[in-house]
């Protein structure tokens, strides 16, 4: 006759473990999230204009610049 567990013995362990998968899930999220929002930031720094340069009509009605 083997050991027989009976659900209160083991009841406390599966609420652990299913407290872990999910602190741990809403962790991938969380990092996803912030990777995909420090890509945004970033993009939106690029695209500004250098202020030590004068606009020009000519830069404004470029459809080739940069």
């Amino acid at each position: 006759m083997g050991i027989h567990y009976d659900y209160k013995s083991t009841k406390s362990a599966k609420l652990m473990e299913k407290q872990a998968k999910r602190e741990k899930k809403l962790a991938d999220k969380k990092a996803k999230r912030l990777a995909k929002e420090g890509n945004n930031k970033n993009d939106d720094k690029d695209k500004s204009l250098d202020t030590s340069k004068p606009i020009t009509l000519d830069f404004l009605t470029n459809p080739n610049k940069e």
